[in-house]
């Protein structure tokens, strides 16, 4: 029943744009599977503790996709999207909801990589993320360096694989985006550890002028220097 619920939930990591933010990663697309497509921002875990963003939820699904028939179709990622931090940061770093992730998020990404698979991890470049937990910003402006330099340094450190870059709760400007997407790549590889960065950054654009979108779909054919993927893209740049 799990291996058939599997592969309902299974996504291919993939956009209209693929390419590699000066890391070698994402040359072709990544497949895994990631928390969204089934479970969304379920956290009460007393109420149905089999299907809340938990440190359970993601070692159950790392066993179903570290096994053989997953593993030797190229499925690797497991990615935790919104709802995984607490509520406020403590002495300005995130950390991983103390009672549905017990262990710390170190401690997952020690037991997925034991699997031999890659854990991702979810964030949003604004003040909060759509689930209204901690965002990148510290304020609506998104003024850098924001939080992006220590949390680059935070997502390293626990062995995060893969960061998904949602784009809730900010100006949806190129003024404030732009800048903000970009120092975020850059903090990442300067941790010396290969991140794959996944960017709402086009998808955040999409209420903006045909011109805004010219100017953006420039971006699009040189991602490289940006994003590893840039998310919901194609129906700017079609």
């Amino acid at each position: 029943a799990h291996h058939t619920a599997m592969t309902s939930r299974l996504l291919l990591l993939s956009a209209a744009q693929v390419a590699a933010l000066s890391n070698g990663l994402a040359l072709t697309p990544p497949m895994g599977w990631m928390t969204w497509e089934r479970f969304r921002c379920e956290i009460d875990c007393d109420a149905d503790p089999d299907n809340c963003i938990s440190e359970q939820l993601i070692k159950s699904h790392a066993d179903i996709l570290a096994a053989p028939e997953w593993r030797s179709l190229g499925y690797q990622y497991i990615n935790i999207d919104d709802c995984w931090a607490n509520w406020n940061r403590t002495g300005g770093k995130l950390v991983a909801n103390t009672s549905r992730f017990p262990s710390g998020m170190k401690s997952l990404g020690d037991y997925v990589h034991a699997k031999g698979l890659k854990l991702g991890t979810y964030n949003d470049m604004g003040t909060l993320t759509c689930g209204k937990y901690p965002g990148e910003c510290t304020d609506a402006l998104c003024t850098l360096p924001g939080y992006m330099t220590t949390d680059a340094e935070t997502y390293a450190g626990w062995g995060i694989d893969s960061l998904k870059m949602d784009g809730c709760n900010s100006y949806h400007t190129h003024e404030i985006l732009d800048p903000a997407y970009i120092f975020m790549g850059d903090a990442l590889n300067k941790t010396g550890r290969p991140v794959l960065y996944s960017c709402s950054w086009p998808g955040t654009l999409r209420t903006h002028s045909a011109h805004l979108r010219a100017q953006f779909c420039a971006i699009l054919r040189n991602p490289a220097q940006f994003c590893a993927i840039l998310r919901n893209s194609a129906h700017l740049c079609a």
